[in-house]
């Protein structure tokens, strides 16, 4: 573990004196991940482009490994950092997750979303 770096759920200690939900549980594997991976070259608290890259060769290799574009990396930071920082904030972070999860679901229905 990181010096300095609280496990996410010791911040809701709350939660603890009930079942937490699959969701609630998805919710802190998501916050970790990305902790996981921040403070290692930039800001505190977000992504540079070395972390991202690292973070979806390891956390997202599956859905990563399938593109044969040796850009993909370049394309997913530059469609993910709207405000142009060359940072990956945590909301951009959950915006890319969001998308890899329609496009799985889409997948395995075999549709594609509107």
């Amino acid at each position: 573990m990181k010096k300095g770096y609280r496990s996410i759920p010791t911040l809701f200690t709350g939660f603890q004196k009930h079942v937490m939900s699959g969701v609630q549980k998805a919710m802190i594997l998501l916050m970790e991940a990305y902790f996981k991976y921040t403070r290692r070259e930039g800001k505190k608290y977000t992504l540079t482009k070395g972390e991202l890259k690292e973070l979806l060769q390891k956390e997202l290799g599956d859905f990563i490994a399938n593109s044969k574009d040796p850009k993909v990396i370049d394309k997913i930071m530059n469609d993910l950092d709207s405000n142009k920082d060359g940072q990956v904030d945590f909301t951009e972070y959950v915006a890319l997750l969001g998308a890899v999860t329609i496009t799985c679901r889409d997948f395995f229905n075999g549709t594609k979303a509107n």
